[in-house]
């Protein structure tokens, strides 16, 4: 998962830098608004950290910009010192989902910002996934594909859960190794085959196609896409 953090603080930036890291976290860092704003918009992210007081573009435009200009609903952990009801609420108006007084616990972040990413993903009331015709139980993490069962194995089942999570998104060929295997990397052909395992477990013939892959980049799953060996 990616998580941009916006703060001009260095100490706190990189606090959270190496602490989110742990947590197996892909993190990039801007120190300013006007940088921030450009890392917003620049590729997808799972969740923003981003601090009020920054030089150029402060906090509160920055989201106001990406919500009502780019129309982008990432969701936005806003960190602040302000602590007055007006100041939270003035966050809430320009489009943050949650806010976090400073000084806060490291520990009370990543449950804040999991918990965000969670409900951004539909984990949080949803028991099931569904793209097109595949259905992914998130309980019994069973999948049918128009109503006919399918058998995954683990690593399969992993990585089409994470595409189904957010359809259309591309995920990149590191992402995707590092949310099924962890720190244990997979072998440089490993993904793509389970992506070609995955492939032919879901379609039959004259079904369409739903993984896509992005030359370059990585990975996607779209209605009608096309795939290359």
């Amino acid at each position: 998962m990616k998580v941009l953090i916006v703060e001009d603080d260095a100490a706190i930036a990189a606090n959270l830098c190496d602490y989110l890291e742990s947590l197996g976290y892909e993190v990039d860092v801007a120190a300013t608004g006007n940088a921030g704003l450009r890392f917003a918009l620049a590729e997808p992210w799972d969740a923003i950290l981003l601090d009020l007081a920054l030089p150029g573009v402060d906090g509160l435009t920055l989201c106001r910009k990406l919500r009502q200009e780019a129309h982008r609903d990432t969701p936005v952990l806003m960190l602040t010192a302000k602590d007055r009801l007006d100041d939270k609420l003035a966050g809430f108006e320009h489009g943050a989902d949650d806010y976090l007084v400073k000084p806060f616990s490291l520990k009370e972040v990543g449950a804040r910002l999991g918990a965000l990413i969670k409900r951004y993903r539909g984990q949080v009331a949803t028991r099931e996934l569904r793209f097109a015709d595949v259905r992914l139980d998130l309980a019994t993490l069973t999948v049918e594909r128009a109503g006919r069962a399918i058998k995954l194995q683990p690593k399969c089942l992993q990585i089409l859960r994470i595409l189904m999570q957010s359809p259309n998104r591309v995920f990149g060929h590191a992402e995707l190794e590092a949310e099924v295997w962890g720190e244990t990397l997979p072998g440089s052909v490993t993904l793509r085959t389970h992506i070609y395992t995955l492939r032919k477990a879901l379609t039959q013939p004259g079904e369409a196609e739903l993984i896509e892959t992005v030359h370059g980049l990585g990975y996607r799953l779209a209605a009608g896409g096309k795939h290359a060996a």
